[in-house]
């Protein structure tokens, strides 16, 4: 088993240094309940009875999951960073949770890289964040505690099934079992384009795969960013030709449409390697042509989002395929902090893409060697979504430093001046990108699993976050999570690699489509992909 696992981990690590890093809803509405008063003593009694029992019961429970004194955690940039005041974020969270949290955070880009050295030390944290790829690996291999019974007699458990968030658990359960929780819904991609660009080359929003071609020519080579220059611009960028989480294809959807480099399951409930589809040559021609044409950053292949981000906001290139709702806002205000115009155009899904890929969440897992596993997930993974406090300070942050209701001017004397009233909630300036604010933590707002009690986002959310979520919420289907399986644990991590390595070396040019596939079955590819197809089918 050790051998087998020290495998997988090295595995995905490779995988993961080979690619840059990456149905949400607004809310669902509580379940009326409704009481059936009973009408004789007998039943009253029985009834209170039943009642001081239960409540006996869960006092007794509760007793019994001792609080830890001190966790590890393993997180990645969804987290604050130290940059922006994780010490003071985690002294709050210490104290709303009476117990001490060392915290362990590698570089976003390289989060998955340290995690599976990490884990091959021995050296396990108590609790780290996961993402669908590595979550299903992991829990396979007995890494990950099965939180599955302690869940399911849960005060969490019912409070997000009354949010209406019980697809949202269904959907990251392998084999009916839990072995992480999200924090929040999947969410997805949408593609942004900037408005100036389009006035500029005189174009409106694309809705075809044509009309997309023609728009990232003019931004290719025409003067789109209004600098006197034709052609020092990029149509797109993304991190990575393919991405390194499920569901793989979102930073490209316009030329990847129907296609994916993952297993999926078909209409008729069986899995395929969706590489070995002809929707897939032909995803990879589009990509290849687009970059001989100049469409395509030539960076792309080696981008984190991070490097993305910042060339966008630098006006490099015109079309970003990133998250919906909150990111839209982020965005927007980071074009203006660079003196650029910030209005940006959500676009629905091409006709040739159909819909946006609402992902598998990322989960919080607590390991196997955890010393109290029931007292972490008890204190910590369900405190998280209390409903109250420790939920509002993981979506928000720290008052004074996060956020504020106190009477203020930011960005006094610029044109980005805002002016905040006493008592009004607004986000503080970044601290880490000036002339920016605040707008979540770890948990969006617009994301969240469980009710949060005087939520100001209710009546506060920005008016591009609300529309891009809200495209992104008509517009998309889930991805599938492909459950784990030997021959997965055994092929899949060579397999990936072998893949990227194809597709990265088809769109840049180095070889065709043909040799590649020809390459794919010489080097075991097919015969790997044939095998793991066999046991997701056998399951």
């Amino acid at each position: 088993m050790k051998k087998k696992l020290v495998s997988l981990l090295l595995t995905a690590a490779m995988v993961a240094s080979l690619v840059g890093c990456g149905g949400s809803s607004d809310s669902g509405s509580s379940a009326d309940t409704t009481e059936t008063e009973t009408t004789t003593e007998t039943a009253d009694t029985t009834e209170a009875a039943d009642t001081t029992e239960a409540a006996d019961t869960a006092e007794t429970a509760e007793a019994e999951v001792e609080k830890p004194e001190e966790i590890t955690i393993m997180v990645d940039g969804t987290v604050f960073t130290k940059e922006n005041a994780q010490d003071e974020f985690i002294a709050k969270l210490e104290e709303l949770l009476g117990m001490k949290i060392n915290v362990i955070q590698p570089d976003h880009d390289a989060y998955y890289d340290v995690v599976g050295q990490t884990i091959a030390s021995g050296d396990w944290p108590d609790v780290m964040i996961l993402a669908s790829t590595y979550y299903a690996g992991y829990a396979s291999e007995g890494v990950l505690w099965d939180m599955t019974d302690v869940y399911e007699s849960s005060e969490l458990k019912q409070r997000q099934d009354a949010f209406g968030s019980t697809g949202v658990i269904d959907g990251v359960r392998i084999d009916g079992r839990l072995y992480g929780m999200p924090a929040t819904r999947g969410n997805g991609c949408v593609t942004y384009v900037k408005q100036r660009w389009l006035d500029n080359c005189g174009l409106t929003a694309p809705t075809n795969y044509e009309e997309y071609l023609a728009m990232l020519d003019a931004f290719s080579k025409g003067d789109p960013d209004g600098d006197g220059v034709d052609g020092n611009t990029y149509g797109v960028s993304a991190a990575g030709f393919i991405g390194s989480e499920a569901p793989y294809i979102n930073y490209l959807p316009e030329f990847y449409q129907d296609a994916t480099s993952g297993f999926v399951k078909t209409d008729d409930g069986s899995w395929i390697d969706g590489f070995t589809q002809d929707s897939m040559k032909a995803a990879l021609q589009r990509l290849a042509d687009a970059y001989a044409a100049g469409y395509i950053d030539p960076t792309t292949l080696t981008n984190g989002t991070k490097d993305c981000r910042d060339k966008f906001y630098s006006d490099e290139f015109g079309v970003f395929t990133y998250w919906a709702g909150t990111w839209a806002t982020n965005l927007k205000t980071n074009l203006e902090a660079n003196g650029l115009d910030g209005e940006l155009v959500a676009l629905p899904p091409l006709a040739e893409v159909g819909a946006y890929l609402d992902r598998v969440p990322p989960v919080w897992a607590i390991t196997s060697t955890c010393e109290n596993p029931e007292g972490v997930f008890k204190y910590f993974i369900e405190a998280m979504q209390d409903g109250g406090e420790v939920q509002f300070l993981w979506t928000y942050g720290v008052e004074g430093i996060h956020w504020s209701t106190a009477a203020e001017t930011l960005f006094e004397g610029t044109d980005k001046e805002k002016v905040y009233a006493e008592g009004e909630f607004h986000g503080c300036e970044n601290l880490e990108t000036e002339g920016t604010q605040y707008t979540k933590a770890h948990i969006d707002p617009a994301l969240a699993l469980v009710d949060l009690a005087d939520d100001p986002a209710k009546t506060s959310r920005a008016d591009e976050n609300k529309a891009s979520a809200e495209l992104f919420n008509a517009n998309s289907v889930t991805a599938d999570l492909a459950p784990s399986t030997d021959e997965m644990t055994q092929y899949n991590g060579d397999l990936t690699t072998l893949k990227n390595q194809l597709i990265a070396n088809v769109v840049m040019g180095e070889m065709t489509v043909d040799d590649a596939y020809a390459k794919f079955e010489a080097d075991g590819g097919a015969d790997w992909s044939q095998k793991i197809v066999d046991s997701l089918n056998a399951q």
